[in-house]
């Protein structure tokens, strides 16, 4: 994962605590856990949208 290891992980994540205290971790946690739940929805909402694309350009030929 980008090169990093368990140590440089560990020093990060001890800056993190420093800087928005350990009452901010799980309100940081809860948000990047919905946008990456949102970032999937959008994903999977644009590849039907992709896959349906197709069929309606197939349906206007017909007419």
């Amino acid at each position: 994962m980008f090169g990093l290891g368990p140590w440089e992980l560990g020093i990060i994540l001890v800056i993190v605590l420093i800087i928005f205290g350990a009452g901010k971790l799980p309100e940081i946690g809860a948000g990047i856990g919905k946008g990456i739940k949102n970032f999937k929805k959008g994903m999977t909402e644009a590849e039907a949208e992709k896959k349906e694309e197709p069929e309606k350009i197939e349906e206007g030929k017909d007419s």
